[in-house]
């Protein structure tokens, strides 16, 4: 949902920074900065700063940063709204109706009836489980080992032996046959008319990460088939967009997330204490479950089946991990098929030996890869080489190539030479790269110099975070300095919101960065007011030529870059006429740091 600006920004100064991170992190008091250690990763000495004149906080380790809001999303996992909300509880700040449109109140209001059937039908399971006509499904979750605590902390349940049993439960609440259908709950046929999609089975309650029940898969009792069913997509189960257990998974504070194929896998991880597990819905691992897995980590373990279908799985969850940049790496559940079996036989002590000894996904791929090929023979042996080439020219970025490349050559016994040659070779032609890719072309030698528009973006950063650090200096720049002379959107967005602030004196980094919904380019905007400044305590000669410099770096680069444009874009042309008087004026002008 949409807030106005103003009650944000009403929220946002309600609760002081330093009070609200107080209650997750202990935090000491030095100099104009509160230091504590960082909450997003793991350090020995403080380098998370919170600053209550800024309203900020920030990492210089890893580079977190941002302001209250910003904090919330990041350790809770909220999103802006989410976080908007809770923040508003907490100053006792009223929120204004939602607005909505007869569409949007219409499709909410099914939505929330949806949830409300979901709800009455796991309470309904749940009831089943614990009566005399469930003792079969009791049966089978007390011999997979599961205490009545984790049965309770999951909300399992059972679907009764009769076809009909939830349909007349859930219409004898007043529900109607089309929302039963709706919600997934039931089959509208000839034979059978309105009849229970469920029934005698062990049923898993599927929940969103508000704790909101929006589906359901049941583990058939006997040898029905399918053994495993689960809801249909419906206006609240959407299954390439949620995980099994991330309602729970989503507070974990181990640092990772551990991917399992079933959900008796991710309730014998959690009831053993690997609180951080969750499963895909029955269907294979996509896209828009990395994305959402990334909101919580970076760092995914894969402990699917060890058998031949569990392998195939994992190559194609590294790919897709891979590409959303997240960090793969797989446990070894031999001899044993899965996770539970893993724990029932050996505990949870040699689970956590196995998660500490993960292996990285790029050499599973490789030792999978080893199976077909016969490495004592020599031709068998050079093409496996040649495709542990080929699937080395996958790492875009040259510094991660070459320490693969190194690695591996170490692992196999290849020349490191020869082994990076092979590489190139194959990045240079159609063989370097899979169907419907572009080969990447890497280049020997040392890592890549920074670009000038790595260097304009610097200096820009610099610019930013001096003017938020001393907001007189604006008043004696900003004939020269407009919010174009930014390259990339999010800066211009954030000098913008920043120079009008500073024209009415009320500048505040943390109110600037409320103007971004999105984690991460709150993180990116907080980090443009905390770039370490050149000659901090220098001599005052030396600090004012510093900043010079940077207003003409800036200055310059966006006239070069706008007399690249002109030719197309007449206002390029109109900024290169004005930034060229700029320059020359500027390069002649004293700017006094007084």
């Amino acid at each position: 949902m949409y807030y106005p600006e103003e009650i944000v920004e009403e929220i946002r100064l309600k609760n002081d920074i330093v009070d609200v991170i107080s209650g997750y992190v202990r935090l000491q008091r030095k100099g104009g900065s509160h230091f504590g250690l960082c909450p997003f990763h793991n350090e020995k000495s403080p380098s998370f700063s919170v600053s209550q004149n800024k309203q900020m906080y920030y990492c210089f380790g890893c580079g977190a940063g941002g302001n209250v809001y910003t904090f919330l999303m990041e350790y809770e996992h909220y999103t802006f709204p989410e976080a908007v909300r809770t923040l508003a509880e907490r100053a006792g700040v009223d929120l204004p109706e939602a607005e909505y449109s007869e569409e949007m109140k219409r499709q909410e209001s099914r939505r929330a009836q949806l949830l409300q059937i979901n709800k009455e039908a796991a309470k309904y399971f749940y009831y089943l489980l614990r009566r005399p006509g469930g003792e079969q499904g009791m049966r089978y979750l007390q011999g997979r080992m599961l205490s009545a605590g984790t049965i309770g902390k999951f909300g399992l349940g059972y679907a009764g032996k009769y076809r009909d049993d939830l349909t007349k439960y859930l219409k004898g609440k007043g529900w109607r046959d089309e929302l039963l259908q709706e919600a997934g709950l039931c089959t509208i046929d000839e034979k059978y008319g309105t009849h229970d999609k469920f029934w005698n089975r062990v049923m898993f309650p599927i929940q969103d990460i508000n704790n909101r029940v929006i589906g359901f898969g049941g583990r058939v009792m006997g040898e029905g088939t399918p053994k495993y069913l689960n809801s249909p997509e419906t206006p609240v189960f959407d299954k390439s967009r949620n995980l099994y257990g991330l309602n729970l998974a989503r507070t974990s504070r181990a640092g990772n997330i551990i991917l399992c194929e079933g959900y008796m896998d991710v309730i014998a991880m959690h009831q053993a204490g690997f609180g951080q597990a969750v499963a895909s819905l029955g269907t294979a691992f996509t896209e828009g479950q990395a994305a959402l897995i990334r909101r919580y980590s970076r760092d995914v373990l894969l402990a699917y089946d060890s058998d031949g279908a569990g392998v195939k799985a994992a190559l194609r969850a590294i790919g897709i991990l891979r590409a959303a940049g997240l960090t793969g790496r797989v446990i070894s559940l031999e001899p044993y098929k899965d996770p539970d079996e893993l724990v029932k036989n050996l505990g949870a002590e040699e689970l956590q030996k196995r998660i500490d000894g993960a292996e990285n996904s790029f050499f599973f791929e490789l030792r999978v890869l080893e199976r077909d090929f016969d490495l004592g023979d020599p031709e068998g042996k050079t093409r496996f080489q040649q495709e542990a080439a080929k699937k080395l020219c996958g790492f875009a970025e040259e510094l991660e190539r070459e320490n693969y490349i190194e690695a591996t050559a170490e692992k196999y016994r290849i020349g490191f030479e020869k082994l990076r040659k092979m590489v190139n070779t194959y990045a240079y032609t159609a063989g370097g790269a899979s169907a419907g890719e572009s080969a990447v072309r890497p280049k020997t030698g040392q890592q890549r110099k920074t670009s000038p528009e790595d260097g304009a973006k610097k200096t820009q950063r610099l610019l930013l975070t001096w003017l938020s650090e001393d907001a007189g200096l604006y008043r004696k720049v900003k004939r020269y300095l407009a919010p174009e002379d930014f390259t990339t959107d999010l800066y211009r967005q954030v000098a913008r919101r920043l120079f009008a602030d500073l024209e009415t004196g009320s500048a505040n980094p943390a109110a600037v960065i409320s103007q971004f919904a999105d984690e991460e380019q709150q993180r990116e905007a907080a980090a443009l007011f905390h770039t370490k400044l050149p000659l901090p305590g220098g001599d005052k000669r030396e600090r004012e030529k510093a900043f010079h410099d940077i207003l003409v770096s800036v200055k310059t680069y966006a006239y070069e870059q706008d007399s690249r444009r002109m030719e197309r874009d007449t206002d390029a042309l109109n900024r290169v006429i004005r930034g060229k008087k700029a320059l020359e004026e500027l390069k002649q002008t004293h700017i006094s740091l007084d």
